[in-house]
């Protein structure tokens, strides 16, 4: 398949994804609002009827009100809209992305072998180990007794969430580390849906239908899993924009980055989570989660934020020339950020990039620095770029880029 192909399916692909993604999670956040914004009924005919909660809204120019039964209603309507199309076209265009990226160019998108030494093949298999495994465990824990200790189960797969974002950033490049824990949990999120939450909303509307009275564990079961898709959104949401900041997963310690960013996601979500139910609270809702996120943020940029360091052992006695590393950054740079690439796999430059003039290369200074610093570039170090150059054109670049 040529580069262009790739590109081009890559782009529709994303677009896709980005759209499916909007209604599923939108559609999530909305009912998870809708839940914990729910006020007893006061008509007897409501209660009468099975109606649990009600919430009457107005948007739009109009006027709405949305009733949730305890169990089930006494006739089902002709018309029941389901939602869990958004869910499945997610999890697919997903799949379609890491397929064509992170598994048709493994060697430049998922494998780096100052990592590990991975072929092809292995990479792709310890990364369907993983996604097929994360689902595994996690049902499983979701389906045993813990599952009757709500915060025990939460700290369990907070855990085995920090192992897998450390032995992933241990096996496959950051970029392709990030992107995979995301496709663990958004693949975990779209399982609930699949396995879970609508088999068990097709089990009360049979169970309607045929006469039966719903089991009601049925919906306790979906609860559960929706709850833990909604605090896996924004780590989910992160991971899918991760690959644009080399600042994250080029960092040294990127799995701890990755755990920190995610980490403060979570305890967002849950303040917002809180701030649905503050009516039960005397509507007061405690900031220290979100505060705590904000301070994880804080200190993960403060972590990350570039310091002052003297050359490296690498760098020359005297200063380094312009044309030393106009040398690096035409062998190394160059075969990808061209107007037309030479390097397989790439029909136009990474982010429309060019370095290939030296008024590019003093234009884009900003740039470069963070991305050879971090050794996210060269992408998969696929051009080859040796510690000495890398430390050369960092020197440089110290010393003002004279030229």
């Amino acid at each position: 398949m040529s580069a262009f192909a790739i590109e081009f399916m890559g782009l529709l692909g994303r677009w896709v994804h980005l759209v499916t993604g909007i209604a599923w999670i939108g559609a999530s956040f909305y009912f998870v609002w809708l839940d914990n914004h729910l006020l007893p009924p006061t008509d007897e005919g409501l209660i009468r009827k099975g109606v649990g909660g009600e919430l009457w809204a107005v948007h739009g120019g109009g006027f709405y009100n949305a009733q949730k039964y305890r169990v089930a209603p006494q006739v089902l309507p002709q018309s029941l809209h389901w939602f869990y199309w958004e869910a499945y076209s997610t999890f697919l265009s997903g799949m379609f992305l890491l397929c064509l990226l992170y598994y048709g160019q493994a060697e430049i998108y998922l494998i780096d072998r100052r990592v590990a030494d991975l072929t092809q093949l292995e990479a792709i298999a310890i990364s369907l180990g993983f996604i097929v495994g994360g689902w595994l465990l996690y049902d499983t824990l979701c389906r045993s007794p813990l599952v009757r200790r709500p915060a025990w189960l939460a700290a369990v797969i907070a855990l085995l969430c920090g192992a897998a974002a450390y032995g992933l950033c241990h096996l496959f490049s950051g970029r392709g580390a990030f992107i995979q824990f995301g496709a663990v949990l958004g693949t975990i999120m779209v399982a609930n849906v699949f396995f879970v939450i609508i088999p068990g909303q097709r089990d009360m509307v049979r169970a309607k239908r045929e006469g039966r009275e719903p089991d009601s564990q049925a919906g306790v079961r979906g609860k559960l899993r929706s709850v833990h898709n909604t605090y896996f959104t924004l780590p989910v949401l992160f991971t899918m924009i991760s690959n644009h900041y080399a600042l994250a997963f080029g960092a040294r310690y990127n799995w701890l980055v990755l755990i920190a960013l995610c980490a403060a996601g979570v305890l967002i979500r849950v303040y917002f989570v809180n701030r649905h139910k503050r009516r039960l609270r005397g509507g007061k809702t405690s900031l220290w989660p979100a505060l705590l996120g904000v301070l994880v943020l804080a200190a993960t940029g403060a972590a990350l934020a570039p310091h002052a360091a003297p050359s490296t052992s690498f760098a020359a006695a005297a200063p380094v020339r312009f044309s030393t590393v106009q040398h690096i950054v035409a062998e190394r740079c160059v075969p990808c950020h061209a107007a037309s690439p030479t390097e397989p796999g790439f029909s136009s430059a990474p982010k429309g990039l060019l370095l290939d003039s030296s008024e590019a290369i003093l234009t884009h200074l900003a740039v470069i620095a963070p991305q050879v610093q971090s050794r996210a570039m060269p992408i998969g170090n696929l051009t080859g770029m040796t510690d000495a150059e890398r430390s050369q054109l960092l020197d440089w670049i110290r010393h003002g880029a004279p030229h």
